[in-house]
């Protein structure tokens, strides 16, 4: 018994914000995320979401992008910039410009309006996965030239800089990063990195390389450290770490 007690523990600490304006469905992801053991507290705008997120300092945020005193980027924006806080962005929005809006603000992920329960926790789960400890001894840090990607910090250097990604762009660097010269397809860097099946979405991953493209390569337009493979995915390429940096 012991044991299942530490687990409940261990549960029990994963804290989640709700923000969304719309009572019924605050009030229904609440219930929901307190029933899988999360700590669940929720806030129906953003001048209380804000408030809430300093004093209880959740580990996730399900942020609404409609907000009556605020939108759901600018307060991702703001959340972003006070903790590395991991963001589930809820919208009815479904183009493309908006969602890439999103993970330019630092959104770990995005769910589309309507949508159903399973589906939140499965996606809660994955994100939420990634602030598991790090125990793994093949966690070590990697070097590439000027690069240097550091798993047990989570941080990321070019020439003792350090570059800010978010959360999921780090994970999606070094899943490629620590197996170079392997070509990765989009579905199974999906399902590596975001750890479930991400139906009809394999473009999030082209969204997110161009994000990680835009902070570590030298030229943008002509990546040498994350390759397109034409017909396959991407591929990291250590070579490229050897190229002249402006």
């Amino acid at each position: 018994m012991p044991h299942a007690h530490a687990l409940l523990v261990v549960m029990a600490s994963q804290k989640i914000l709700v923000v969304d304006d719309d009572p019924a469905i605050r009030n229904l992801i609440s219930r929901y995320l307190t029933q899988q053991n999360y700590e669940v507290e929720s806030a129906k705008d953003g001048e209380t979401a804000l408030q809430l997120f300093d004093e209880f300092n959740p580990d996730l945020v399900i942020l609404d992008v409609n907000l009556p005193d605020t939108t759901g980027f600018a307060l991702c924006q703001e959340m972003q910039s006070r903790t590395r806080v991991f963001v589930l962005l809820l919208t009815s929005l479904t183009g493309e410009a908006d969602k890439i809006k999103g993970f330019d603000l630092g959104a770990d992920d995005y769910i589309t309006k309507p949508f159903g329960l399973a589906e939140l926790g499965a996606r809660v789960r994955a994100i939420l996965k990634r602030q598991r400890s790090v125990e793994e001894t093949e966690m070590r840090s990697l070097t590439y030239g000027d690069l240097v990607i550091d798993p047990v910090r989570r941080e990321v250097y070019i020439r003792d800089r350090q570059i800010s990604l978010s959360a999921l762009e780090f994970d999606l660097l070094y899943c490629l990063a620590k197996k170079p010269g392997r070509a990765w397809r989009r579905s199974e860097l999906l399902q590596e990195v975001w750890d479930y099946e991400y139906e009809g979405e394999q473009r999030v991953v082209d969204v997110h390389i161009g994000q990680i493209r835009k902070k570590i390569e030298p030229d943008t337009d002509k990546p040498v450290l994350i390759k397109t493979i034409r017909g396959v995915g991407y591929m990291f390429d250590r070579r490229g770490s050897e190229e002249p940096r402006p």
